[in-house]
């Protein structure tokens, strides 16, 4: 690529982490733009007028233009890579993980972690003390559909690492941040060693 890559960040979100994870994979160079999400630096005039009228991060900038999205700005950057398939139907599989990252997984283990981590029992509203068991439940849904279609298998599609791994690698190996027992999971947990593993890989904290 050679349109200058920004991305607009908060370090701790998984979601964000998604993107540097693309990046180092496919050795692409780029800037992090940080801000505070509990600061409210996602809904300034600038912010909202420039980088996401949505007020929410990451967005990936190339160039003069801005994607929202992780999920979106991972399939932007993987696209003809060897991050997704050539296969038709293998790439439609990618998807199907992607979509399912952002539905049955994402809303529930990234939430119940953000409000432990980040908001604290203590400060939960009443809204969130209900919702906990809920989320709580429909995160370990997601693990225990992930174990089951892990086992045999090194990565979720094909034998090689793909962007669906990438988007569920990025809340599954810090779950336990929010209480989920990954031990129950042995597949699950075979495949985040296995993530890890792969050249190029880069931790969160990185």
């Amino acid at each position: 690529m050679t349109e200058k890559i920004v991305l607009h960040e908060y370090a701790q979100s998984g979601n964000c982490y998604k993107i540097r994870l693309t990046l180092a994979h496919l050795g692409i160079p780029y800037e992090r733009r940080e801000y505070d999400i509990l600061k409210g630096e996602t809904r300034t005039p600038e912010f909202l007028s420039t980088v996401n009228s949505n007020g929410r991060i990451p967005v990936l900038q190339v160039g003069d233009r801005y994607l929202p999205e992780s999920n979106a700005a991972m399939w932007y950057l993987a696209e003809g890579t060897k991050l997704v398939p050539s296969d038709r139907w293998d790439r439609a599989d990618v998807l199907r993980w992607m979509f399912f990252e952002q539905y049955n997984h994402e809303p529930n283990i990234a939430t119940l972690r953000f409000w432990k981590m980040f908001v604290g029992e203590d400060n939960w509203t009443d809204a969130q003390k209900r919702l906990a068991t809920s989320k709580k439940d429909g995160g370990d849904a997601a693990l225990a559909l992930m174990n089951e279609h892990l086992e045999g298998r090194r990565f979720f599609v094909g034998d090689t690492l793909t962007i669906a791994d990438i988007a569920l690698f990025a809340y599954t190996h810090v779950a336990p941040d929010a209480d989920f027992d990954l031990k129950a999971y042995p597949y699950v947990m075979a495949w985040v060693d296995a993530v890890q593993l792969e050249p190029g890989h880069v931790e969160m904290s990185a």
